[in-house]
């Protein structure tokens, strides 16, 4: 038995990681096809099953093709991948939505899946009477392996490359393999990453369980529960029901919502795979503190801008109704620091007690920063927020006292030195990168306004910001073919991160 094991991941080992992944998503189409059966709903599961058998046969006859020629692209190769995985696959995976939909044209399909695979859950149909269940259970369950292979990617392809967000620990120089784990996998380059989902696989399906299974307890109907819950995990947002407020779970679904977002605030919340010395504590994890820090102050901030403009109005505002609002600030301030971009049900209170608008460059500037380093969460990530935290007290120390020399530990001080420098160099990126998005979407049409919300809402992969972020919602199923495409690009980056793209076009990469 264990010789036929080791064997059937030999052969996995010989297999191109796109057709694997490929392999993986034409099996997961079955699931919303056994749905749409049960459902007796013939023509959708009729979709999903010849597409995902289509695709199967196809993976079937390439990896028979490719049986005996063993890869060598090493780690920087599969990184490549990856951005094939947000890119081409989508085009795959929106064959059976566009069939089974029926009333929309394949470039707003293939536009959902990217939207879903990068866990950015923009919401191209704002009714969600229009798409069925199955077509709601497939989005969520392409945003969940999303996030799953974020997962993955983190520990088996970023970190080795010192990118997304490890480059600020300066193990080495981004893009480049450092010496180790890369390094013994240069030979091998399928056995970190199968180690890793081998491990990484059974914790995110169990975590997401866990919330399915929390969700029914506390009263929410078992779509919108399941659909949720892999929400919840990949920090997509995507919800059947239009949001929160069409859940039936009420205030106790979303406290069980609160507690596993807080999986995106740092990855020492589920795994120590990636921690570097120092960090190995949860309470010890400047990711973890800083975003406490983040949601608590932004909350309180919100709480009082609501208290204002109940004493501008002259109202009153029960108890009650106050700790009402602030577990929708909480909450919501949590949703989008994570990039899930949830609202609460309370949220609205707080506008119509004080009669103020939505707080949208606030709600825009927690995406922006975003959770933390390897999660499913997007934006800047904590733990460069919190670089460039180090670097400027420093500085100001230095200010007051030109000679002091830093006491700070071993993982503070690379942190300090060329960390905050190429934290620094990642924000001026992003910020580069966002004025490109604003132009392009503003030559295609799109009001200054609009360009701005929806490129922070892009690359920042938190979709509901589209919805929440001024007054009027964007209507994305209204923009032009180039606007789609340009925020899917956008979407694809915001995921990926600059610093990846940049690293993809080293002529290390092609030589091979």
């Amino acid at each position: 038995m264990i010789r036929v094991r080791e064997q059937r991941f030999g052969v996995l080992r010989r297999l191109p990681l796109l057709l694997m992944i490929w392999g993986i998503t034409s099996l997961a189409m079955w699931v919303p096809a056994i749905y749409a059966l049960a459902l007796d709903d013939h023509d959708t599961s009729r979709s999903f099953f010849y597409s995902g058998l289509l695709g199967l046969f196809v993976v079937t006859l390439i990896a028979v093709a490719q049986m005996n020629r063993i890869p060598r692209r090493g780690t920087l190769g599969q990184l490549a991948v990856l951005l094939a995985s947000f890119t081409i696959l989508p085009l795959f995976l929106a064959i059976p939505f566009h069939d089974a939909l029926g009333t929309t044209s394949f470039l707003n399909a293939y536009f959902d899946m990217v939207s879903a695979v990068t866990t950015t859950g923009a919401d191209l149909f704002p009714d969600p009477a229009r798409l069925t269940a199955p077509l709601h259970l497939w989005r969520a369950l392409v945003g969940w392996m999303g996030g799953l292979l974020m997962w993955i990617a983190a520990a088996a392809i970023l970190a080795p490359l010192s990118l997304g967000g490890f480059e600020v620990t300066a193990r080495g120089q981004p893009g480049r393999p450092v010496s180790g784990v890369a390094q013994s996998e240069k030979t091998d380059p399928r056995g970190l990453l199968i180690r890793v989902t081998r491990t990484l696989t059974p914790v995110y399906a169990g975590l997401t369980a866990v919330i399915w299974v929390l969700l029914l307890i506390a009263g929410e109907q078992g779509l919108t529960a399941v659909c949720h819950a892999m929400s919840t995990m990949a920090t997509s947002g995507i919800s059947p029901v239009g949001g929160l407020e069409g859940s039936t779970a009420g205030i106790t679904g979303e406290a069980i919502l609160f507690l596993f977002l807080f999986f995106a605030l740092s990855r020492l919340t589920f795994s120590a795979d990636t921690a570097t010395s120092g960090y190995a504590r949860l309470d010890k994890d400047p990711e973890f503190r800083i975003g406490l820090v983040i949601i608590l102050a932004v909350a309180a901030l919100l709480f009082f801008r609501v208290l204002a403009g109940v004493a501008e109005l002259g109202l009153e505002i029960t108890v009650w109704q106050a700790l009402h609002v602030i577990w929708g600030m909480l909450f919501t301030v949590m949703a989008f620091l994570t990039t899930a971009g949830f609202e609460s049900a309370n949220w609205n209170d707080a506008q119509q007690l004080s009669g103020l608008g939505t707080p949208g460059l606030i709600l825009m500037g927690l995406a922006l920063i975003g959770g933390g380093v390897a999660t499913t969460a997007g934006g800047v990530k904590l733990l460069r927020v919190f670089a460039l935290y180090l670097n400027g007290r420093r500085e100001i120390d230095r200010l007051i006292h030109p000679s002091s020399v830093s006491g700070e530990g071993g993982g503070n001080r690379r942190i300090q030195s060329d960390g905050a420098f190429i934290a620094w160099i990642f924000f001026m990126l992003f910020a580069l990168t966002l004025a490109v998005f604003d132009v392009l979407l503003a030559a295609m049409g799109v009001g200054f306004e609009q360009a701005m919300v929806l490129s922070v809402a892009a690359l920042s992969t938190t979709g509901p910001l589209i919805e929440l972020a001024t007054d009027d919602p964007i209507r994305l199923i209204d923009l032009s073919a180039g606007a789609k495409l340009t925020l899917c690009a956008a979407m694809v980056i915001g995921r990926l991160e600059t610093l990846a793209i940049i690293a993809l076009i080293t002529p290390s990469l092609w030589r091979d």
